[in-house]
């Protein structure tokens, strides 16, 4: 014992034990494991101090942080009070952090052949079929099964996955070092083009051609530390332009959903995009049928969009492969979806109650399993 009061090494490793309970907000991890603790002090009366090192001037995340840092350490046995002093990582601790998060991974593997993460990408032939809103709702739903999932919005000449999800218009993505640590959502960490643009452009246009847009794709997937993630959607553009041919090389592991309407003639125009996902050598996994019927309040259904075009599209997919393009789910038109989507409350977690809600989730559920083996696979772990 020191001073005759208490053991103040012992205290200060209990101090450390407890604040591995406070969760850096944007990166996800027990703060002393990203070396934002640069030492813990106890005095004989138990007056811990506690050395805080946040990544960046400014940390959007601090006073959450400092406050959570207080209460862990005053929850500790034998504190009696508690100082935290502030500071700032120099930029050789921010580098040295941004080597420790990627780890053995070169800078853009993060999604490579070897990744446990899977890849999702949402396509549609066309536009004005609710693919953004499906796949906003589709990671949400996700989220909520307790999986780490991140969306790309790669739809940058119509980027709406921030709104969709609620994500504050002047929320823009921390940088630490050369790394980005994207906003997170209802459990879900998203990057969008709309994030980098300034606040007055943010309504206008993206006037990018392919190279442009190439870099910003590989850019999303190459400098965002999305840590690591059970399933990663991408939100592609409609049709098959620059974006989702950059997506096939640069994801060759990907797997693709193709989102469709109910209406017949659309199941030609959705096949294309699925085509191309099956020449850049992507696995097709599945359709899911978005604006399916109008329940009525005496049970019956109206088909405003027609009907069969999800199951369509399917059959027209499985033509000449050994396993057939499964129809996932038939979404049906929902004003709650709507108005979700405008407000920014997916409407999985505000109305799990509506047909749409129990579809999605149903759909869900289904991509939360996976359907190819990780037998020999190798797993990100190192020895200690």
């Amino acid at each position: 014992m020191s001073g005759g009061l208490i053991d103040e090494a012992e205290v200060a490793n209990g101090v450390l034990l407890s604040l591995h309970k406070v969760i850096d907000p944007e990166i996800r991890k027990p703060i002393p494991d990203l070396d934002m603790i640069g030492g813990v002090a106890v005095d004989p009366d138990g007056h811990a101090t506690v050395d805080l090192r946040l990544t960046i001037v400014g940390c959007p995340a601090a006073d959450r942080i400092e406050r959570d840092v207080r209460e862990a350490t005053l929850s500790t046995p034998g504190v009696t009070a508690v100082t935290v002093d502030t500071s700032v990582m120099s930029p050789e601790q921010r580098r040295a952090l941004t080597l420790k998060l990627r780890g053995a991974r070169a800078r853009g593997a993060q999604f490579g052949r070897d990744s446990l993460t899977r890849v999702i990408a949402v396509t549609s032939g066309k536009g004005g079929v609710g693919k953004s809103t499906i796949t906003a709702n589709l990671a949400v739903a996700l989220a909520a099964r307790g999986l780490s999932v991140g969306i790309v919005d790669a739809d940058v000449h119509g980027f709406s996955i921030p709104g969709l999800l609620g994500i504050p218009a002047d929320a823009t993505p921390t940088r630490v070092d050369q790394m980005m640590l994207p906003p997170v959502a209802y459990g879900v960490k998203a990057i969008s083009i709309g994030m980098f643009l300034p606040p007055e452009q943010r309504g206008g246009a993206v006037a990018w051609r392919g190279p442009m847009l190439h870099r910003t794709v590989a850019q999303f997937l190459t400098d965002v530390f999305f840590g690591e993630l059970d399933i990663l959607l991408l939100d592609l553009p409609p049709g098959t332009g620059d974006v989702a041919i950059s997506v096939g090389q640069l994801l060759p592991n990907a797997e693709v959903i193709v989102v469709t309407t109910p209406q017949p003639a659309a199941a030609e125009v959705a096949e294309r995009s699925g085509l191309l996902a099956r020449q850049t050598g992507q696995r097709l996994l599945g359709v899911i049928e978005n604006m399916a019927g109008l329940v009525q309040p005496d049970g019956t259904v109206l088909d405003l969009f027609g009907s069969g075009g999800g199951a369509e599209t399917a059959e027209r997919l499985s033509a000449g492969q050994e396993q057939p393009v499964p129809l996932l789910g038939s979404v049906p038109l929902s004003v709650d979806l709507r108005v979700g989507g405008d407000a920014g409350t997916p409407i999985v977690l505000a109305r799990p109650e509506d047909p749409a809600a129990v579809a999605i989730t149903g759909i869900a559920s289904r991509l939360a399993v996976r359907s190819t083996s990780l037998a020999g696979r190798g797993l990100p772990l190192s020895p200690r």
